[in-house]
């Protein structure tokens, strides 16, 4: 008697033709064994992982395109976070010359890790130029948003003492298209 699919009762007495409790527990615990290897296991050289990132580069290694003449450099503030998503967060630096007195301009900075093999970190974008006379405070970097803000202050005349910043301009930076991008608020008082 030859028997089609579905056409009456299995043969008895073979092995496997009923799943018992038993062979789904045992198909369960081998599953389970072979999820936990798979997760264990990195490619040679992997050194990132979604719950350890690779910290923003070390912002007082860097060589910023800033000229302070005989006068160090010094790194105002900084932040960091991963703009990119790659697992290696970049730093946001604010950097100015070592005066001493008053108030010198600032300069901020992308800084990300090399980009390939061992080497310093590096500036890969200039968000404030020094030149441009202004002072930085407020860093914030808003990681949720993938975004990174501070308050700009500057002179509205040459007459205007260093020390005494008398414009205010908030601004931010949003990571779109492989860079940063600015978006300035409204000037304050301004409709």
């Amino acid at each position: 008697m030859q028997l089609r699919p579905g056409s009456g009762p299995a043969p008895t007495g073979l092995p496997h033709t009923r799943a018992r409790a038993r062979h789904w527990l045992i198909v369960a615990a081998a599953l389970a064994v072979v999820t936990g290897a798979a997760a264990l296991v990195r490619p040679p050289g992997a050194t990132a992982t979604p719950d350890a990132p690779v910290a923003g580069p070390d912002p007082a290694a860097v060589s910023y395109p800033v000229d302070c003449g005989p006068l160090g450099v010094v790194v105002a503030d900084s932040a960091e976070t991963d703009f990119d998503g790659d697992g290696r967060a970049e730093t946001v630096a604010v950097v100015h010359c070592d005066a001493g007195s008053g108030t010198p301009p600032h300069g901020v900075y992308l800084v990300t890790h090399p980009a390939e093999g061992e080497g310093a970190p590096r500036v890969a974008e200039t968000l404030v130029d020094p030149g441009e006379g202004m002072t930085v405070d407020g860093l914030d970097v808003r990681e949720r948003e993938g975004a990174v803000s501070a308050r700009l202050r500057g002179y509205s005349a040459p007459e205007v003492p260093r020390c005494c910043p008398d414009l205010r301009r908030d601004v931010s930076w949003a990571w779109r298209d492989g860079r940063l991008e600015l978006s300035v608020a409204p000037a304050p008082g301004s409709i």
